[in-house]
């Protein structure tokens, strides 16, 4: 097995753009959770194979998990931490990071923290419904770093609706200041049925105009190149030979193993989520219960692989689109989609590989959605 994902699902507020299963929990249920957990990973262990390359703790909050938490799931997790462990990333919120809780991540074999900041704007955090201190994110840098975390990755959003093009330089330069190993830059969703959503549809605000929100993205490209960072996802700019490992592990198509409620799983072509209910989840033993199996076919294969592996900046080689496009029942009309992007200008041949140009990375969900 590739890579492992866990899913913590506590928050203490939920934010208003948001769609990852998360909750408010207000029956004390941690200790319980991180003994389900351990339950579920001895379930699994059979399944999983080898121990995996990558372990990716997500959520939710996993820093909102206490010390004492953390410690017991990491001692658990111990016998899934082998020799071929190449990295080991948990998700942190600014105001959960705490000295305490960092020495137990590190201690529990922890090389890699990714910091949610999204703004340094007040007012913008405030519009997302995302309750930190922006100072935090600094204090959580150092604080990491004191402990020995030598990876650092931060978040950000852009796009965010009142946001200006001069509040989004502003973020890249606060990020920069902290010298990240890796950024993250997305730009804001509008997820179905979540709060921000619904407040869009109300007419609570309106949303960022195109224009802005291209300006911001090229922007973000211009400076972090600028500033030494390579960019190798539509989304995600890393420092040299700090690209995150287990996000390459869902662009590459390759196979990680789900633990948690609401975590989400691929092997050998078979994708499915636990079933996103924190009771439901405690109470049953053994594997979760499961929802959203998909057993992709040979043609939905050849789909994911191109819309994949296209958004990674290098693309694809073409021998591998050759191999693609002679796979599955849609060759021909893949052929087609791919030269008409290209007469658009929005993928090229380049390096004996096929890529999204940087029009094309503005314009990604119009092109892949062609091929999938």
């Amino acid at each position: 097995m590739r890579g492992l994902y866990l899913h913590v699902p506590f928050c203490f507020h939920k934010c208003h753009y948001c769609d990852f299963y998360s909750i408010v929990d207000a029956l004390g249920r941690h200790e319980q959770f991180v003994h389900r957990l351990l339950r579920e990973r001895d379930a699994a262990a059979e399944a999983m194979g080898d121990t995996p390359e990558t372990i990716f703790v997500g959520g939710g909050t996993p820093t909102l998990l206490p010390a004492a938490s953390w410690r017991e799931l990491l001692a658990g997790l111990a016998s899934s931490i082998g020799p071929g462990l190449a990295e080991f990333t948990v998700e942190a919120n600014p105001e959960t990071v705490t000295g305490e809780l960092l020495d137990v991540l590190v201690a529990g074999g922890v090389t890699r923290i990714s910091i949610g900041a999204q703004s340094f704007q007040p007012a913008h955090l405030q519009t997302l419904e995302r309750w930190h201190d922006p100072e935090n994110v600094a204090r959580s840098v150092e604080r990491a770093r004191a402990a020995g975390l030598r990876r650092v990755s931060l978040d950000l959003i852009f796009g965010i609706p009142g946001q200006t093009v001069d509040d989004w330089a502003d973020d890249l330069a606060r990020a920069l200041a902290l010298e990240p190993d890796h950024l993250s830059c997305y730009g804001l969703t509008y997820e179905p049925n979540t709060p921000m959503t619904i407040r869009l549809r109300r007419g609570d605000f309106e949303a960022s105009p195109d224009e802005t929100t291209a300006a911001m993205y090229e922007l973000t490209r211009h400076t972090l190149a600028l500033a030494g960072y390579e960019h190798y996802e539509i989304s995600n700019w890393a420092r040299p030979g700090e690209r995150c490992r287990h996000n390459l592990l869902y662009w590459t198509n390759r196979s990680w193993w789900p633990l948690g409620p609401g975590a989400a799983g691929h092997v050998g072509g078979v994708r499915w989520k636990n079933a996103p209910r924190l009771s439901e989840y405690l109470e049953s033993s053994g594997l979760p219960p499961i929802t959203d199996v998909e057993r992709v076919d040979a043609d939905g294969v050849v789909g994911e692989r191109l819309m994949l592996g296209l958004r990674l900046i290098d693309g694809l080689p073409l021998g591998v689109i050759d191999e693609l496009l002679a796979t599955g029942g849609r060759g021909s009309t893949r052929a087609a989609a791919i030269a008409k992007h290209e007469d658009a200008g929005r993928l090229e041949r380049a390096n004996g590989r096929l890529r999204l140009t940087e029009t094309g990375q503005l314009l990604a969900d119009l092109v892949l959605v062609d091929l999938i």
